[in-house]
């Protein structure tokens, strides 16, 4: 009799798990319905490419389809939660960057597309970040008790560690692949030491720049080709604001538990309910 109601007392107490994931599915129903159309996407580019031997296009489909997994992945195996609507925005925010930046050419099509993403880049991370800071101070295994501050200047550094890791990636990509990431910007100036030709650091200044030539050649520009500089202090410039907002609306948060600026919870990850069952 003990035997069976201990195996009875065990059954319950997984019941709750099951439960909790059955739950989550039935309350994420258009969150699954756009995962799905966007994996649907992705390999029917995915295909399509392959057939017409674009096998560069290809591989960024297949890193887009492993990238729209990390939620997947966090929610299983690190057992934390992402909200619904920090999620949705994670997986367009990958589908924009990749599948319409890169290979639809949107970044050209909208000159402004890269600046809201790495704006939106910094807000994220910004709130991955403060959230599992919040999970560590909240936890009774782990001694770690932060003030709002400290928990605001880690997810401010966490944010801008990510998105200057990203700026290391593309300049890898340009400098061993041939791409252009870092996208160009035409300058009508230019100030140099280099070009004075001294041991001085005396600044040579060039303005009214309207055409550059390469090997003879007019590139047919109206001034000088900035080869990524402007534009990766630009990505780092906005992706500092995004995390600045997120942190700055996030201490008030925290100074009131969520009492104010409550709409923030919904971009801040926290403990799975399923793993607290466990």
């Amino acid at each position: 009799m003990r035997r069976n109601n201990l195996k009875k007392s065990k059954s319950k107490a997984k019941k709750p798990k099951n439960h909790s994931k059955t739950l989550y599915f039935r309350q994420n129903k258009e969150l699954t319905a756009l995962y799905i159309i966007l994996r649907l996407i992705i390999i029917f580019i995915f295909t399509l490419d392959i057939i017409r031997g674009k096998y560069e296009s290809a591989m960024t489909c297949g890193l887009t389809l492993i990238l729209m997994l990390i939620p997947s992945f966090i929610d299983r195996s690190l057992h934390i939660e992402l909200p619904s609507l920090l999620e949705t925005i994670m997986l367009l925010f990958v589908f924009s960057a990749n599948i319409l930046g890169e290979i639809g050419s949107f970044y050209e099509k909208i000159p402004f597309l890269d600046t809201i993403l790495h704006t939106l880049n910094g807000f994220i991370c910004a709130g991955v970040g403060f959230g599992l800071t919040d999970i560590l101070n909240s936890s009774k295994k782990v001694k770690f008790n932060l003030s709002p501050v400290f928990v605001c200047m880690f997810s401010f550094c966490f944010s801008m560690t990510a998105g200057t890791v990203w700026e290391f990636f593309e300049f890898g990509v340009d400098s061993l692949l041939s791409k252009d990431m870092q996208k160009d910007t035409v300058i009508t100036a230019i100030n140099s030491t280099l070009l004075s030709g001294n041991e001085t650091n005396t600044v040579t200044h060039i303005n009214e720049i309207n055409s550059t030539l390469v090997n003879g050649n007019d590139l047919g520009i109206n001034g000088y080709l900035d080869i990524g500089l402007i534009d990766t202090m630009k990505d780092l410039f906005v992706n500092f604001l995004g995390a600045i907002v997120f942190n700055g609306v996030g201490f008030i948060y925290l100074k009131n538990r969520g009492k104010k600026a409550s709409f923030l919870s919904n971009f801040i990850p926290r403990k799975s309910e399923s793993s607290a069952v466990d």
